[in-house]
């Protein structure tokens, strides 16, 4: 009934790829906000919507896998 160290870490590690990507994505999209006029408004647009999407699918994931790990149901 132990915890799997290497589930754990994978689950922890894209956590932590996560976090970069949630704080760079807002950025992006305020800076295509506020640059309307620019010609590059609708590719920033496009990749600071793809960061934020790519961000909370690895934490989705990074805690799906944490939970897997803590809460495994195979009794060995």
């Amino acid at each position: 009934m132990g915890i799997d160290r290497t589930q754990l870490n994978k689950g922890i590690g894209k956590l932590a790829w996560a976090l970069p990507l949630l704080l760079t994505g807002p950025a992006l999209l305020y800076n295509a906000f506020i640059n309307k006029g620019n010609n590059w408004h609708y590719l920033v647009l496009a990749i600071g919507i793809a960061i934020c999407l790519g961000g909370v699918y690895l934490m989705f994931m990074g805690i799906k896998t944490i939970v897997d790990c803590l809460f495994d149901s195979n009794d060995d």
